[in-house]
């Protein structure tokens, strides 16, 4: 669908912590023919105030949010399914009880969509021309899966990689989930633990997955305990990057 002009939403991690990943999501859309506008007054979409339930703080981020990318027609692109989910969902429970925001927030919601799904719903494309000889793990994490039920459209972009043997994790949280992490750090622990294992068996050379938090945790973990495996968010993978977040 060339010409079709897209708004994209990169997430406080991969702003922050990981603008390669960015750089990456750049190539995959410009290579599907969609031209980008980057709104440069983003900024947090309130999903940890809102996880940790600062529902004030969290409404305040997603009404400048909500301005930021209604100010232009287009479509919103997030890889992030966490991201995505908050802004499709959560957003619709914050104003649940403000007739005027709800309104705009879903208008918002209508028109955002996770990067898999874009590519493969929204554009109908999942061979993207990428090749990669080797096998990874693909690590479905909750809120797309479960969230979003979005499933299908990253295993589509997947099978079509060139030479890529793609091994599926089970469906089961990595131990992440934001302020979790930090509130239930022993519980974290032991679901990580029990995830490398998974992966370790699995032997791979990369994990892959579409949210960088997730693949922030794992591959933290793999580096703790001395693995050559690394993560990549699967727009690295279909940009032709190296395994690794950093």
């Amino acid at each position: 669908m060339p010409g079709l002009r897209v708004q994209l939403l990169a997430t406080c991690l991969i702003d922050g912590l990981f603008p390669q990943v960015g750089e990456s999501v750049v190539a995959v859309l410009t290579r599907a023919g969609v031209d980008l506008t980057f709104p440069p007054d983003q900024t947090c979409c309130g999903q940890p105030a809102f996880n940790a339930g600062f529902w004030d703080e969290a409404r305040r981020m997603a009404r400048h949010t909500v301005e930021v990318f209604s100010a232009s027609p287009d479509p919103v692109v997030i890889p992030s399914g966490s991201c995505a989910h908050m802004i499709r969902h959560g957003y619709l429970e914050l104003f649940a009880d403000d007739p005027s925001w709800l309104v705009k927030a879903r208008l918002l919601a209508e028109k955002t969509s996770e990067l898999s799904e874009f590519l493969v719903d929204r554009l109908g494309r999942a061979n993207l021309g990428a090749a990669a000889a080797t096998r990874v793990a693909y690590h479905p994490s909750c809120h797309l899966l479960r969230g979003l039920g979005v499933d299908r459209q990253p295993q589509a972009l997947l099978e079509a990689v060139a030479g890529l043997d793609v091994h599926r994790l089970e469906a089961e949280c990595c131990g992440f989930g934001g302020v979790f992490s930090i509130d239930e750090a022993d519980l974290s622990a032991e679901m990580l633990k029990r995830k490398l294992a998974a992966i370790e068996a699995a032997n791979v050379s990369a994990v892959v997955g579409c949210d960088v938090s997730c693949l922030m945790q794992i591959e933290g973990g793999l580096r703790k305990q001395g693995s050559a495996v690394r993560c990549m968010h699967l727009a690295q993978l279909i940009a032709g990057q190296k395994p690794g977040l950093r």
